[in-house]
């Protein structure tokens, strides 16, 4: 359960920061500013990463 978490803030945070670096650096508006998609997205890819490596594959609640 709380893998299925951290790849949904994975994918979450390379959207993000895609959106971000692309804001930033190339010609796409988005109406937010890029550089909020862009550190936000980095938390959450992190964090995302950090959940997936530590936690084991069992279903304990």
């Amino acid at each position: 359960m709380i893998k299925i978490l951290g790849i949904i803030l994975v994918v979450g945070g390379m959207i993000g920061l895609v959106l971000g670096v692309f804001g930033i650096f190339g010609s796409l508006s988005i109406g937010l500013s890029p550089w909020a998609f862009a550190i936000v997205g980095l938390i959450f890819f992190l964090s995302g990463i950090g959940i997936v490596k530590r936690k084991k594959d069992t279903d304990e609640v």
